[in-house]
């Protein structure tokens, strides 16, 4: 029997969704006889007449506009490096605080208009992730971006800056008071030997790092057991049995793009690999890491400790008392030792303690953790921070250098931040772009976008990366390490201290070394092989977490915002959450069961802790339960992100001296207000055909077809209705592995950087109206409580014989030599024959001019945004259809490369933009 798939509750309940759109068909701006008298009326001949004129008037004038003209204009002098219609290509390195990804940056006509994975040397297979995908968009941001330097918000000169700033600084040192550098984790070691060099020019100076989303859990517990301040390399691809204790991994946690490279290796079974990882995952809310696991346990956040202490006895066999699940789960994990991971996002320093010892019972340590390849990427001790604050409240601390960090937004007690900030005598803001901090600064040195900027990393231990710019600063804005060497009197500027750091300390001096480095982005250096010793830490002492009998609430980060620093990237804003399919909000996730039980409806709102948030409900989250999504509610960051959203950092507790990402004891209170959230899972459903065709591992060994055998059937057959296409040469095709595909969306934000697909907004949204060309279906199966779910990637399957071809009534549609379904934009006539006969329902239609038109203005129609696009793919007009092209351009490029080198094509060297994001 096959199973049965659904998209949400109300379709489970065969309940009429709770969002309305036109889903692609003709019903905005009609006449107003459709409604009054079509509907279920009669009409008179005049009006049936005057609804077919407005039919065919609309489908011949408005729909089929010509395209604008636009002049070329071409180099008086042509640079050297450049040269018209060729793309560069620059190795460097993105990292926004938490993710990092070796990257490659795409330069046309001296414009960086898209980021590709280094697969030189890459533990990420050449992947990325969404944020790194879209983080292009943000150079182009001229909203948000600041533009010169400021004194007291007016604009100022940067000579008459530095001349105050070494001023203050000056008299602070001299006064016996410290000055303190507040950064997001440097893992930039050139940049960590400059801020050692700037305290020692400034005696009494010291160097804070704060995250607003902390691992300071996980690097006091290390410190305690391993005796190090760091974060293991978690070898997923070495693990058999993966235990997972709310910890995102293939979305958020830690280095997701790596891992997921990781984790997809032990779910391959090309080759002669006959066996898959087994993976448990106890958590809240449901992830994509959850949606992965092979059982999904929903949690209480405070039943995680006592889960723990459970297992880490069932291990040693000490006593019986743990449920008859974790003994289970011991027993698998002692079979497999070695060959194990247990992992937990806790930032309870108890709780990490337990999984250490876990881990050490189970001899992982050195196998499939390995803190000789620590990573580097999490710095913040959140207790060093409060000291800083108590420090700048005394008086201790009298000069404030914020750098990367937004600590009036994303600390949880704004109002003790806004305060201590008004206390020192200098505070600078080394900042690249506005946001709410900003306003308490009394000097702002404007820092340059990451792609202007020259940098090193090493994200892991042992792991060098360089980062050069890809285009000159277009602002007057200055690299912060610049800043940091005129405030010392140095004159060599960061290039040549870059540079000079490397050849000292890296190279050997070898200068041959360093432009090898640069070229190819990524150096691996040699790191010990001797594990540290495990500190043994007295388990026992750590006390069961009573009950708390009330509702909890969980904060997480979401895979498109992260902590909130790229909440005024449109691409990113109009991204569907893989699990939820909401964009342009957060929202109070609750189970059903949770939803009943307090009166709450899909689209009311609830009141915690005096935050209105709007109430989505979400199968599979642990009941009595609640998660909202950090990210959102900005009130100083661009329009895009202004009053998007609630800020729920202030919902944050502190436990053991760490902020917490859960809180106990809330009381939600039921409000009668209404929000409409904008979401897409129902959004193109395939009706009434087989969804989802998938199989166990025992029946697929037994027979490569298992869950797939209609198609067998069909292909030995052979019906059609068709003659059979004979493809002379090349007949194009890609082909998704659905086993590997996590849902993480990156090849959603790479399809659209590529292909100048727009952005539409929330209220388009709603009307079914998005227009990403490529999407991900999520489909659940089972229970509500705790459902299966699937991820189902979906764009233009090129069909041979495509329904949506022979409806076209000009032949706008049609079929390449090639095997390609293409558009001739300029002969659609916009019926949209072609999206109603698609199966795959992967068609968009233009409702209006996106490009130049204010309305749909989200940082890509000015002058400054426009720089984005990609000058090999046309930008469309209103009334026509778009979907995927299976990146034709990027076929015909390697095809004229290939017949220019007398060559044929190679099996694999063409990517779709999507298959290259892909991690």
């Amino acid at each position: 029997m096959e199973k049965k798939y659904w998209k949400s509750l109300e379709e489970l309940n065969n309940q009429p969704p709770t969002e309305k759109g036109d889903n692609n068909t003709h019903q905005s701006g009609l006449l107003e006889i459709m409604n009054d008298e079509i509907a279920g009326k009669t009409t008179s001949r005049r009006n049936f007449l005057k609804i077919c004129g407005y039919g065919f008037a609309t489908a011949a004038i408005a729909s089929s506009c010509e395209n604008p003209v636009k002049k070329a204009i071409p180099y008086l002098n042509k640079p050297e490096e450049v040269t018209p219609g060729m793309a560069n290509h620059y190795a460097s390195s993105y990292f926004d605080g938490s993710e990092f990804s070796p990257i490659v940056v795409k330069v046309r006509d001296g414009r960086p208009i898209k980021i590709e994975g280094n697969d030189i040397e890459s533990l990420t297979n050449g992947g990325t992730s969404a944020r790194a995908q879209a983080s292009i968009l943000s150079l182009y941001d001229g909203e948000a971006r600041l533009k010169t330097p400021t004194r007291d918000g007016k604009a100022t000169s940067y000579s008459a800056l530095d001349e105050a700033v070494v001023q203050k600084l000056t008299n602070i040192s001299e006064a016996g008071k410290a000055t303190a550098l507040l950064t997001p984790p440097i893992i930039s070691p050139s940049t960590r030997q400059l801020i050692n060099e700037f305290i020692d020019a400034y005696p009494g100076s010291t160097h804070v790092v704060y995250e607003p989303v902390s691992y300071s859990g996980m690097l006091e517990a290390n410190k305690m057991s391993f005796g190090k301040t760091v974060i293991p390399d978690y070898k997923f691809d070495r693990a058999e049995v993966i235990v997972s204790f709310g910890a995102d991994f293939l979305g958020t946690w830690l280095s997701p793009a790596e891992f997921a490279a990781a984790y997809a290796k032990t779910r391959d079974l090309t080759g002669n690999q006959k066996k898959l990882s087994y993976h448990v995952q106890f958590e809240t809310g449901l992830s994509i890491t959850g949606s992965k696991a092979d059982k999904r346990i929903p949690i209480k956040p405070s039943e995680e400790i006592n889960l723990l202490r459970a297992l880490d006895a069932a291990l040693a066999q000490q006593g019986s008392e743990a449920p008859a699940e974790i003994q289970s789960l011991a027993h698998i994990l002692r079979q497999n030792k070695g060959k194990s991971i247990v992992v937990s996002a806790s930032n309870d320093v108890h709780a990490q303690l337990l999984v250490n010892h876990i881990n050490h019972q189970l001899e992982n340590i050195g196998q499939t953790l390995d803190f000789n390849s620590a990573f580097l990427t999490h710095q913040c001790i959140d207790a060093e921070f409060e000291n800083l604050l108590s420090r700048i409240d005394s008086g201790e601390v009298n000069g404030l250098i914020l750098w990367g960090v937004n600590p009036v937004y994303d600390y949880p007690d704004t109002a003790r931040i806004v305060a201590t900030l008004q206390k020192p005598e200098l505070t600078v803001s080394l900042s690249s772009t506005t946001d709410e901090t900003l306003a308490f600064m009394k000097y702002c040195s404007p820092g340059h976008h990451y792609l202007e900027s020259w940098g090193d990393a090493e994200y892991k231990q042992g792991y060098l990366t360089l980062a050069q710019p890809a285009i000159r600063n277009i602002y007057s804005t200055r690299q912060p390490q610049d800043s940091l060497l005129k405030w010392m009197g140095k004159e060599e500027d960061y290039y040549t201290f870059l540079k000079n750091y490397w050849l000292t300390h890296i190279l050997n001096g070898n200068e041959a070394d360093w432009t090898t480095t640069l070229q190819k982005g990524v150096l691996l250096k040699s790191v010990s092989e001797s594990q540290p010793s495990f500190q043994a830490t007295d388990t026992s002492s750590i006390q069961e977490v009573p009950a708390t009998g009330g509702y909890e609430l969980v904060l997480y980060e979401t895979i498109a915002l992260g902590n909130g620093q790229y909440a005024n990237n449109p691409w990113l804003m109009e991204l569907p959450d893989p699990i939820s399919k909401v964009c342009w909000d957060n929202f109070a996730a609750i189970s059903p069961a949770t939803a009943s039980k307090l009166g709450a409806v899909a689209g009311g709102m609830l009141n915690i802790k005096e935050v209105d948030i709007p109430v989505l409900i979400q199968p599979g989250q642990a009941e009595d339960t609640i998660s909202i999504a950090v990210g959102f509610g900005h009130t100083a960051m661009g329009k895009v992100a202004n009053s998007v959203g609630k800020n729920a950092y202030p919902l944050i507790g502190v436990l053991n001296g760490s902020r917490q990402r859960y809180v106990t004891g809330i009381t939600p209170v039921v409000s009668k207000a209404t929000y409409a959230l904008a979401s897409t899972q129902m959004h193109h459903s395939m009706e009434g055909r087989p969804i989802v065709r998938e199989t166990t591992l025992k029946e697929y060994l037994v027979s490569n077809d298992a869950g797939n055998e209609m198609h067998k059937e069909i292909e030995e057959k052979n019906i059609t209705l068709y003659k059979e296409i004979k493809f002379e040469g090349h007949h194009w095709g890609m082909a998704i592995d659905l086993n590997k595909c996590t849902g993480c969306s990156t090849c959603v934000i790479s399809c659209q950087a590529e292909n100048n697909v727009p952005v539409v907004g929330k209220e388009e949204v709603m009307k079914y109206r998005i227009m990403q060309w490529m999407r991900i279906d999520r489909y659940y199966s089972g229970d509500e409580k705790n459902p299966e779910v699937v991820f189902q990637p979906l764009m233009c399957q090129h069909c041979d014989n495509a329904p949506c071809e022979n409806v076209c009534p000009v032949s706008a549609t049609n079929h390449s030599a090639e095997g390609l379904n293409q558009i001739a934009y300029n002969r659609c006539v916009g019926t949209k024959y072609c999206i109603n006969n698609c199966p795959y329902k992967v068609r968009r239609f233009n409702w209006f001019r996106y490009a130049t038109n204010n309305e749909f203005d989200y940082n890509m129609n000015s002058d400054l945004g426009r720089m984005v696009l990609n000058p090999d793919v046309t930008v469309r007009e209103r009334g026509v259809v778009e979907k995927c092209s299976l990146c034709v351009q990027r076929i015909q490029e390697k095809k004229l490369l290939a017949k220019n080198e007398n060559r044929l094509l190679q099996d694999g060297e063409i990517q779709p933009a999507c298959a290259q994001g892909c991690p």
